[in-house]
């Protein structure tokens, strides 16, 4: 049972980081004034949940400011009966909204006890249309599968192409593109041979690690 103060935290970062910065999607805006954001991070950070930053989750990794994970998720225009492919489980965080948007969420994490702690926070909220894989994100998904949707919730220097591989055609993907220190999010579309690209803001993501 969480307290009425985190409840209200929720509901002001909602208004103030997402709806009055131009996110407009009611169902994506219910669901994340329901999730309980300070549950997928670590107790020493909790206090700074719903504050308008990323905060650290261990490993070297962070949970992406609210507003980013809107914009995100918002611009990847999921529907009901996608299959969405995450690079970059976390702490489960994004995994959850995907969830609660499409059919199935299938989640890649190289980090294997960031794996576990994301798929413990997914798994208890009763939510169970995620399928998890550990393993290298430039590999892809480790079935040959192709994918509506894919978010990548870490940095590249370039779009790894077995992604766009997996992607189905009229598909979607956004991807942090760029150096360390600074990126372009990126949406793309694939249409047969061709991809479309859209700048959506500048960006500083942790990078894409690579084995």
């Amino acid at each position: 049972m969480e307290s009425a103060i985190e409840t209200a935290k929720r509901r002001q970062m909602v208004e103030l980081q997402l709806r009055q910065r131009g996110i407009c999607d009611q169902k994506l805006l219910d669901i994340m004034e329901q999730l309980p954001r300070h549950h997928f991070i670590p107790q020493p950070n909790q206090s700074d949940a719903y504050l308008d930053q990323p905060v650290p989750i261990g490993f070297g990794q962070t949970i992406s400011q609210p507003y980013i994970v809107g914009l995100m998720t918002e611009k990847l225009d999921v529907e009901p009966d996608h299959e969405v492919l995450e690079i970059g489980t976390g702490c489960g965080y994004q995994t959850a909204i995907l969830a609660k948007l499409c059919r199935w969420v299938y989640s890649v994490e190289i980090v294997e006890q960031l794996a576990q702690l994301g798929r413990e926070n997914v798994t208890a909220l009763d939510i169970t249309n995620v399928q998890y894989h550990i393993g290298d994100a430039w590999q892809g998904w480790p079935e040959h599968k192709q994918f509506d949707r894919i978010m990548v919730a870490a940095a590249a220097e370039e779009v790894p192409p077995v992604l766009l591989e997996q992607l189905k055609d009229h598909g979607k993907m956004v991807i942090p593109v760029g150096e360390q220190f600074g990126q372009k999010l990126l949406l793309l579309g694939k249409h047969g041979q061709k991809i479309s690209k859209q700048n959506l803001c500048y960006c500083r993501f942790v990078k894409l690690v690579h084995k």
